[in-house]
């Protein structure tokens, strides 16, 4: 149990530690071709075979970038993407080892260069031997409740009605013994 809660923490620090600052760093004033940036990568940790969303805005509109790692399946090329600056998406290596992998995007027809890092993490999480029948909130299907489970119904409304009645007897009741005033007067 403390592995389970000991592998939870180590994956939560290390998505921290690769979430890349969201600001570009900026070229000093005259060399506008030589900038250097952050690639911001999303998801920043994932598992083999997946797919993250990679974005620059160093290379400026409408230029073109090539982004590779060596969690990349193949070269990611970036295309202009609304004001956002380049948008390219990459396909992590089914064989990929659980590690921190550098992300480098080189810009096209400048010296534009961005870099970040992404965490793969493998989930070697102990599945259950036979299947739990659990719902809670939102994952119980509507279909499995039965008709008790819905709401009061025709039994629930009759027994409402047999109290109701017998209180308003008893409110009559004691009403009428207080027009009739004590018995010895």
């Amino acid at each position: 149990m403390r592995s389970t809660s000991l592998t939870f923490c180590a994956a939560a620090a290390a998505a921290l530690i690769a979430v890349p600052a969201p600001v570009a760093l900026a070229a000093p004033a005259g060399d506008e071709d030589r900038r250097t940036g952050t690639v911001s990568i999303t998801p920043s940790t994932i598992a083999p075979g997946g797919q993250v969303e990679l974005w620059v805005d160093v290379c400026g509109k409408g230029r073109r970038a090539k982004g590779n790692s060596d969690a990349f399946t193949s070269v990611a090329h970036f295309r202009p993407a609304d004001d956002k600056g380049l948008f390219a998406e990459a396909r992590i290596r089914s064989d990929a080892e659980p590690r921190s992998y550098d992300v480098w995007v080189t810009c096209e027809g400048s010296d534009g260069r961005a870099t970040g890092t992404l965490t793969v993490i493998h989930h070697n999480r102990p599945s259950p031997a036979a299947p739990v029948k659990a719902g809670g909130g939102g994952t119980a299907t509507l279909a499995e409740r039965s008709a008790e489970d819905q709401g009061p119904g025709t039994r629930h409304a009759v027994i409402g009605l047999v109290l109701a009645g017998v209180a308003a007897v008893a409110v009559a009741l004691r009403s009428s013994r207080r027009r009739r005033g004590p018995a010895g007067s």
